[in-house]
């Protein structure tokens, strides 16, 4: 490894995040804090403290059940409902820590460009260099609804949307105000120098932008690029525009086979495999033994909602899966052809992963041990570092750690795995120097030459 595997904290600003019906239990209600600023500060402090990378601030512009049912189970359970806006902690997250990444998601519906460039510029001076942007299409009809449309865009016209919207902020980060435009000159009386900012002049198929950009080049110019894409059109977008890209793999082989697959397409379009990062979701039930682990584990899959799970998943897919049969295995339902291509993929990743057994995973398998994000392996601190290894030594780069709770969860992590993965030499003992780019890649703060951000030009 050429420097420790990153560590990204999950979190959504709602009362559940993934553990649908949690928040009924004692442990779970540290949820009702959701709406408070100091509840968050914490958390960073406790994941500066552990040398975590950054915080990873998921999001949606909608609600998932509203085309289903009665459109009230994900509403009734409060299932990544309701949704504060990401982008307005974040100044405050970085007064209070001097090292974390701070990674934002903001969907191609929701923001305008122009605008959204101006803020990720603006939060990357406010933070000194520690933002990074989480790119997403939006997978909400409901999200769609929200700013004007009918019905959502089709999967593919989103991403070719989603490239002129990322295209657009290219330009304003990284054409519009050259090298050696800000001066602060008393003796000349030149504040900026003008020569050298430029309108953009775009005009594509869905904006235009004149331009320029209204703010100077930030620490970082670009912010750190996030995208999890995992059908064809995904991936081309993840080698394309991503830094740091997430895969569905739900085991160490098929990581490896996703990440030899993302390489061979960096390569093929003259991208630097190495620039772009690969990581996976890692949740966790923590236990002094194994037995205590698997008591926790199963304690929550107990207190779940199933209801409330069921209409999330529906949401996210697009396809009601409130009248599947649980006996119904994976391999059936994946290639049913109403399904599109955001459930294919995940349940793809559920189907490929090793339940011990070699006997078909059924829907109702999927529902429990894997639809179920948070707490998926449970074990001792040296058993979660086992863990890690064998997933370092398939090639990834990292992780997207996903709690049981978003808030009062981390203390555990930080206490009893961060000191075992840093004995072992998976995970930093300290930060290095610098923006956040500078942090994951140890070399300097612009982005790498072969990412498209550099190819575009004005106009």
């Amino acid at each position: 490894m050429t420097r420790e595997l990153i560590y990204n904290a999950f979190l959504h600003l709602t009362p559940n995040h993934h553990s649908h019906g949690y928040w009924r239990t004692p442990e779970g209600q540290v949820q009702y804090g959701y709406t408070k600023l100091e509840p968050y500060v914490d958390v960073v402090r406790t994941l500066e403290r552990g040398r975590f990378d950054a915080l990873f601030v998921a999001d949606v512009s909608g609600v998932y059940d509203l085309e289903f049912g009665d459109g009230t189970a994900t509403v009734r359970a409060g299932s990544q409902f309701p949704e504060p806006d990401p982008v307005t902690i974040v100044s405050a997250l970085g007064l209070v820590t001097e090292h974390l990444g701070i990674a934002v998601t903001s969907n191609i519906v929701q923001s305008h460009p122009f605008s959204f460039a101006r803020q990720l510029s603006s939060l990357d001076h406010f933070t000194d260099g520690r933002v990074a942007w989480n790119i997403v299409t939006s997978y909400l009809t409901n999200g769609f609804q929200n700013f004007g449309y009918d019905r959502i865009v089709s999967h593919d016209e989103r991403y070719r949307w989603a490239q002129e919207y990322a295209d657009v902020t290219y330009k304003l980060w990284q054409k519009s105000w050259e090298d050696g435009a800000v001066l602060h000159d008393a003796a000349t009386n030149r504040f900026f120098a003008p020569e050298r900012i430029h309108r953009i002049d775009h005009n594509g198929e869905r904006y235009k932008v004149a331009g320029p950009h209204l703010v100077e080049p930030s620490p970082q110019r670009v912010p750190v690029l996030f995208q999890a894409g995992n059908s064809g059109a995904g991936r081309e977008f993840a080698v394309r525009n991503a830094e740091v890209t997430f895969l569905p793999s739900n085991t160490p082989e098929a990581a490896a086979r996703d990440i030899a697959v993302l390489d061979e397409l960096a390569v093929s379009q003259g991208r630097d495999p190495k620039s772009l990062k690969k990581i996976v979701q890692l949740s966790t039930v923590i236990g002094s033994t194994e037995q205590e682990a698997r008591r926790k584990q199963q304690y929550l899959r107990d207190n779940a909602d199933y209801a409330a799970l069921r209409a999330f998943l529906s949401g996210g897919s697009g396809i009601d899966l409130s009248d599947i049969d649980p006996d119904t295995t994976l391999d059936e339902l994946r290639d049913r052809v109403e399904l599109g291509d955001h459930v294919r993929s995940m349940l793809r990743a559920a189907a490929d992963a090793d339940y011990g057994d070699g006997s078909p995973v059924t829907f109702g398998d999927f529902l429990v041990s894997k639809a179920l994000l948070p707490g998926r392996f449970a074990g001792t601190p040296e058993q979660i570092a086992d863990e890690v290894q064998r997933w370092a030594d398939a090639g990834v780069d990292g992780f997207n750690v996903v709690p049981i709770t978003t808030l009062g969860w981390w203390d555990e992590w930080v206490d009893h795995v961060v000191p075992v993965l840093q004995r072992r030499g998976l995970a930093q003992r300290e930060y290095y120097p610098g923006t956040l780019r500078e942090k994951l890649f140890r070399r300097g703060d612009t982005i790498d030459p072969t990412h498209r951000a550099h190819a575009v030009t004005l106009g």
